[in-house]
């Protein structure tokens, strides 16, 4: 099963808003990744819009129009003008994720199990006009049991963790760290397989990069995951044509 690599915009939109100008332009390189390959785009916009604004969702919505084959996934609270973004556009994907206002970054899952009511309503709304809505969650087995048992049909899994312990493992080899990883290693394997083995779809995404990401799709079915951050950082290191290409090689 290939996995589809979406680029995270949100790194690129936070260099052009830093110096107030529209350099870099957003859909310029949207362009310039579709010519290498890549055939999904993320976005996570929030209230302060300090990267991704709710006009450039907009825009990238209207360019990509153009290419049906290319999936368009809007990360973010579901608050009511996230809500409203999303009704408006209508994307090929929504992921729910619970960020405060003035969170720095994702770092937790929805817990399902107090949410369901809310996010299985959410989930059969948005189905309801074409937007396959996925909910970010944290990798533990009892969050896995509670979306089987909801009308959530797409997680995504918070990986974090994961590249946490890959690299404590890759930079300090101990037994600890070993052991620390393989506990990981387990929990991950469980959550996805058994999320799989329920017709759920997984999806992946956080601290991803072209170190740790090979070892995670070995685990089991992910369809779909999201760098930025990593991938604009590897970019800046190797040039983007070549990142992309290891990426694609990866998913492949």
């Amino acid at each position: 099963m290939s996995t589809l690599f979406s680029v995270n915009l949100n790194k690129l939109a936070l260099i052009r808003n830093s110096r107030g100008t529209d350099y870099p332009n957003l859909l310029y390189f949207v362009k310039k990744l579709i010519d290498l390959g890549v055939k999904g785009f993320t976005v996570h916009p929030r209230p302060d819009e300090r990267h991704i604004r709710y006009q450039d969702v907009y825009d990238i919505s209207e360019y990509l129009k153009d290419y049906q084959d290319i999936e368009f996934n809007i990360e973010g609270n579901p608050n009511e003008q996230f809500l409203k973004l999303i009704r408006e556009v209508k994307p090929h994907q929504c992921t729910l994720v619970p960020d405060s206002e003035d969170q720095l970054t994702s770092d937790h899952g929805f817990d399902i199990i107090k949410y369901s009511d809310m996010l299985s309503k959410l989930s059969h709304e948005l189905e309801g006009f074409g937007t396959r809505c996925a909910v970010f969650i944290d990798p533990d087995i009892e969050q896995i049991k509670a979306v089987i048992a909801s009308n959530v049909q797409t997680i995504e899994m918070y990986t974090e963790e994961w590249a946490r312990a890959y690299e404590d493992k890759k930079d300090n080899d101990s037994s600890n760290n070993d052991s620390n990883f393989a506990a990981v290693k387990q929990r991950f394997d469980d959550c996805i397989n058994l999320a799989s083995e329920n017709g759920m779809r997984v999806n992946a995404g956080h601290d991803l990069n072209l170190d740790n990401l090979a070892d995670l799709l070995r685990i089991g079915d992910i369809a779909e995951v999201s760098i930025g951050h990593a991938f604009t950082i590897e970019s800046l290191e190797q040039g983007m044509d070549n990142v992309v290409r290891q990426y694609l090689q990866i998913c492949g």
